[in-house]
């Protein structure tokens, strides 16, 4: 039987890379999807696609009444809301923080740290209708160092991590789980693309040959870890972070013949 039948998922940012992958396979699981997203075109086509198990709904992450919408559209159309995905994310362009304007900076804080915020408080209620349900928010490996010239976006992505603790502790005693994935350099647009204002794409700044697993991640490597984490399987994890990075992180790998 698939892991997510008579489960309800709600994906944010579901018409982006990642979260187009996360769309699919939890559809693919057997679950109901709906795709939160300002891109309606985009939403409501893969909904389109997907048939009666998905909808599309337009969601501004930064609007809290934009939030109340989308999950009331949720249970409206599946009766309940079991898994809350915070995946919509903005990178900054690159620039040393002397040079980052205040609008820059509140714009990647609003969407990544503010809108999961929101998430979480608009998600929690329904949560609860459903008995429980689990919550996991998209951070980045940026959020366990620091990164110059993206201190926009490594500041948000730390802050998720203190509110995903946070989180978890509130809510465990309503059986609640709320976990984090930290992907590291992932092949979508997002990577390949520059930023809004950017004249280089972050793949640009970034081989995987040092990597101890040389390649860029896929979509589908992150997808695959948060099926696990919210299905049943990961029913004693919380406040947790999981890395998925191909080794990033660990620093550059020895080629064999040098080691």
């Amino acid at each position: 039987m698939p892991r997510f039948d008579n489960q309800t998922v709600l994906v944010t940012g579901g018409t982006g890379g990642q979260g187009t992958s996360h769309v699919r396979a939890f559809h693919a699981e057997g679950a109901n999807v709906v795709i939160g997203d300002i891109d309606a075109e985009r939403g409501a086509a893969l909904a389109d696609e997907l048939g009666p198990r998905a909808r599309f709904t337009h969601l501004d992450v930064i609007d809290e009444s934009s939030w109340s919408a989308a999950v009331l559209a949720t249970e409206s159309a599946f009766g309940a809301l079991n898994v809350l995905v915070n995946n919509a994310g903005v990178q900054n362009p690159p620039a040393t923080i002397e040079d980052t304007d205040q609008a820059t900076w509140s714009r990647v804080l609003d969407i990544n740290l503010t809108g999961t915020f929101l998430g979480i408080k608009a998600a929690v209620p329904a949560l609860r209708r459903a008995a429980g349900g689990v919550i996991v928010n998209i951070a980045s490996t940026m959020a366990l160092g620091g990164t110059a010239h993206y201190a926009p976006y490594v500041a948000s992505k730390w802050a998720v991590r203190g509110l995903t603790r946070t989180a978890a502790l509130e809510l465990g005693r309503d059986h609640i789980r709320v976990n984090a994935i930290h992907p590291g350099v992932i092949a979508t647009p997002f990577i390949h693309e520059p930023a809004a204002g950017a004249t280089a794409a972050i793949a640009d700044f970034y081989s995987p040959e040092p990597f101890a697993i040389p390649r860029l991640g896929e979509p589908t490597d992150v997808t695959r870890l948060l099926l696990f984490l919210t299905s049943s399987e990961a029913s004693f994890i919380t406040g947790s972070e999981y890395v998925i990075d191909g080794g990033l992180l660990l620093g550059p790998a020895l080629r064999t013949e040098a080691a």
